[in-house]
């Protein structure tokens, strides 16, 4: 009886180690899972932590977008009013052109009714200014020989002044009749002087040549004070027969 209390058997020991070790399997089964629970709920923690948006990074984005497309938005509008002031610009100087040449009013046969290019308005537009340059000059000619002519009428007004100063201070002088044989000798000294140098300077070839010539020979041979030196010098010839 004392030895079946004292001694255990081999199969109770045997199934008291069976149960402790499938109790440390437990055990151990237990621990890892409650380490995996662990771990899940902390890398839950983290994804949603880290899942959770920067709402002031992102209105901060959300402003500088908003300015930027502010700015690029003024600046085309700025380009676009720009460019439609220069067009307009342009579109006036070519009515103003059309308006101001007389050869754009008229139109041309081969264009109709049809409004005028900005091509044809510039070349109209040249070709006007080239005719005013024309004119321009011709008018200066004109004014130049109309100076000449002014100079020489006042070098004329000049002699009949001193011949009216001089007849004044001398009332007798010139009292005697003059012959006609004398005014005819002195017209004829005058045209042969002249006519000596008008039959050296014409040429008449053509009566084109004929005209330079004589236009030429009257504005060198013909001035006053030519006039007056070839006058003196028949007069001077003439002195001894009349006194």
């Amino acid at each position: 009886m004392s030895e079946a209390v004292g001694t255990a058997s081999p199969e109770e020991s045997w199934s008291k180690s069976d149960t402790s070790f499938s109790d440390n399997v437990e055990t151990g089964h237990n621990m890892e899972r409650k380490g995996s629970i662990v771990s899940r709920a902390n890398s839950i923690g983290s994804t949603s932590a880290s899942s959770v948006p920067n709402t002031d990074d992102e209105d901060s984005d959300y402003r500088q977008e908003s300015i930027k497309d502010a700015y690029k938005d003024r600046r085309r509008r700025a380009h676009t009013q720009a460019e439609q002031k220069r067009r307009d610009a342009i579109k006036k100087g070519y009515d103003d052109l059309q308006t101001i040449v007389p050869t754009c009013q008229q139109q041309d046969c081969s264009i109709g009714s049809q409004k005028l290019s900005k091509a044809v308005v510039l070349q109209k537009t040249i070709d006007y200014i080239q005719f005013l340059h024309k004119e321009k000059k011709k008018q200066e000619e004109e004014v130049s020989t109309l100076r000449k002519e002014v100079m020489a009428l006042k070098i004329m007004k000049s002699n009949y002044e001193q011949i009216v100063k001089a007849h004044q201070n001398n009332p007798h002088e010139g009292t005697d009749q003059v012959s006609d044989q004398v005014k005819f000798s002195v017209f004829q000294g005058i045209m042969d002087s002249l006519f000596q140098t008008f039959n050296a300077s014409i040429s008449v070839n053509s009566f084109q040549e004929l005209s330079a010539c004589v236009f030429s020979w009257i504005e060198e041979h013909c001035k006053p004070q030519t006039l007056r030196d070839v006058v003196r010098g028949v007069l001077h010839q003439l002195k001894n027969p009349l006194y």
